[in-house]
């Protein structure tokens, strides 16, 4: 096991390289000039010329890119150009929110999904299986920002039991920080929740198949047994890998929830930057955000062999 985590982390260095370049590349196909955003409405060639030599936005792009990745490795991001402010310390303010966000919608997605799955997998071509269908498409097909909407008009305006707006951190209040971040995450999880299951669906009914399966059953064991210890367990691996990922989509993917909510946290924070041509916090946003896939990727492996005890040798 350590030697397959020792594989997977040697992997990751020229993937993040790349992603750093594509990145700092990409960065500069942006339409606009930050210095000249920068400068106000006077646009002051001088003031112009001092912004491009504090950015090194006057220096040919390898040079740029050498003096933003040299940062990187010793953990400075560089400095907003809008906010005068680490991008670093940025990121850590506005990550733990987003991180908040995405774990309790997760906690909605596996909550809803997996058992929803296991039930219409076990209960095939019954009512139970065609409703569990018909609830995974409307969560896959229903727009977060229509149901955010009308999430805030029935809990929030009709009966009045959950904040409409806003974040409180749990470390200040963790009830009042629970209800207001419960329905953008339930927004969030729910789109999940309906690809949770299916996929959760087919890997059981292939599980169920399985002759290790039938092997089970002719011992006598117990079906929840049978179903929950060997069937759930083999069947688990594509759901681990769509999980990880999912949980990384999760974190980038907030933007829109966080603007209906007006959530203060990663996705607005790139949305802001972009806006503004704020380079050095898009390039440090997209980077964390790269990282945390590449990451996600590595507990997806440890997952298959922690559940599936074949993968070991």
């Amino acid at each position: 096991m350590l030697t397959l985590i020792g594989k997977r982390v040697l992997q990751m260095i020229p993937t993040l390289f790349f992603v750093s370049v594509i990145i700092f590349l990409l960065q500069q196909l942006l339409p606009g000039d930050p210095a000249l955003v920068l400068a106000g409405e006077e646009k002051d060639p001088v003031v112009i010329e001092q912004i491009r030599q504090r950015y090194r936005l006057d220096q040919p792009l390898p040079v740029q890119y050498l003096a933003w990745i040299g940062g990187v490795f010793s953990g400075d991001l560089g400095e907003s150009m809008r906010l005068k402010e680490p991008v670093a310390r940025l990121i850590a303010q506005k990550l733990p929110v987003t991180i908040q966000l995405a774990v309790m919608a997760m906690l909605f997605t596996l909550a809803i999904g997996i058992p929803a799955g296991i039930i219409s997998a076990v209960r095939k071509n019954s009512a139970l299986d065609y409703a569990a269908n018909i609830v995974a498409l409307w969560g896959i097909s229903t727009p977060n920002f229509w149901l955010g909407i009308m999430m805030i008009f029935v809990f929030s305006v009709q009966l009045g039991w959950l904040p409409a707006s806003g974040y409180v951190s749990p470390f200040e209040d963790l009830k009042a920080s629970l209800a207001a971040t419960v329905m953008p995450a339930f927004v969030l999880g729910n789109s999940f929740a309906g690809v949770i299951m299916r996929h959760t669906r087919a890997a059981m009914l292939q599980a169920l198949e399985s002759d290790y399966v039938r092997t089970a059953r002719a011992k006598g064991l117990a079906e929840e047994k049978v179903i929950l210890k060997h069937a759930l367990r083999n069947a688990l691996t594509p759901v681990i890998t769509l999980g990880a990922l999912e949980f990384g989509t999760l974190l980038s993917g907030a933007v829109l929830t966080e603007q209906i909510f007006s959530v203060p946290g990663f996705g607005k924070l790139i949305v802001d930057a972009v806006f503004n041509r704020d380079y050095a916090v898009v390039q440090g946003v997209v980077l964390v955000t790269a990282t945390t896939y590449v990451v996600l990727n590595l507990v997806a492996d440890i997952g298959y062999i922690l559940a599936n005890p074949r993968l070991r040798s």
